[in-house]
């Protein structure tokens, strides 16, 4: 009974502990969603109320109604596409060959990619401002999306590379004792298996891209404005419209819970993949 009962008490602290945690860290949402459907004098009003006291959609309605907002949502798709389709396309075959060649490049490699992640984003805003100048893309979706890859492929190459090495390489020469070359193994038989590791890569490619501020800012000035940029943009002389400001961060937060929740099985498979090997 002894042990029952210190068992009974250990679930209930795990419990009491969780629901503290998702407290913390989820009440600043639930406050963003709230302040949203505040009215304008409420959501500036000192001391702050948790709760509206009238419930209004007249901040949806005016952060809609702003300039460049259904653009910056293009703007921050397009540009969140292409750096997860670079950040892919460059870390499979990257990954693959580090992890199946297993050469002293390749360790040398990862480690680079590693010291990358090191460096503070501001260190490189400038120089990547002067290329893409040089190259005609500033402020265009392309030249930000070549960017926000600078941040996932490292990214991207490190996760990849735990997924690969719990392929049993036996899989792979069985493939190619059948006839298969190195790609058509890797394509055929080794990407079906790693497809969940890959979902995985690319959406925290995506998120890192999608919820990115400091390259926008710096590459983008009107035309290629992303939904972030456009936020930070709510003010007057008087001060932050809180109540736009909020709406549209609520109305940008929908694609990632929605895209998170959808693939909520996928992210779990994925993430256990790399955790053995085979």
């Amino acid at each position: 009974m002894r042990n029952v009962g210190q068992k009974r008490s250990t679930v209930v602290a795990l419990w009491a502990t969780l629901v503290v945690v998702v407290a913390l860290f989820g009440f600043p949402f639930v406050y963003l969603v709230l302040t949203s459907f505040k009215t304008p004098s409420d959501a500036i009003a000192i001391p702050p109320a948790v709760l509206p006291r009238t419930w209004s959609l007249e901040n949806y309605t005016a952060a809609l109604q702003a300039p460049g907002v259904v653009a910056s949502f293009v703007n921050s798709l397009s540009t969140a596409l292409i750096s997860t389709a670079l950040s892919i396309g460059l870390g499979v075959p990257a990954a693959y060959g580090i992890t199946r060649f297993a050469s002293r490049a390749g360790r040398v490699f990862m480690s680079a990619t590693l010291v990358t992640r090191m460096v503070p984003p501001v260190a490189i805003g400038i120089p990547l401002v002067t290329m893409t100048s040089a190259l005609g893309l500033r402020d265009t979706p392309t030249g930000l999306g070549l960017a926000h890859a600078t941040i996932s492929l490292p990214l991207s190459i490190w996760l990849l590379c735990s997924f690969f090495e719990a392929v049993p390489a036996e899989l792979e020469e069985a493939a190619r004792v059948d006839g298969c070359g190195r790609l058509r193994a890797l394509w055929s038989v080794i990407m079906p298996v790693v497809s969940g590791g890959v979902a995985v890569t690319a959406i925290f490619a995506f998120l890192a891209s999608w919820n990115e501020f400091l390259f926008a800012l710096l590459l983008t000035a009107t035309r290629g404005q992303t939904t972030p940029i456009v936020i930070a943009n709510f003010q007057t002389q008087f001060g932050l419209q809180w109540g736009p400001m909020t709406a549209l961060a609520c109305l940008y937060s929908v694609p990632v819970v929605v895209l998170t929740l959808f693939l909520q099985r996928r992210i779990v498979a994925g993430l256990t993949l790399g955790a053995v090997k085979g």
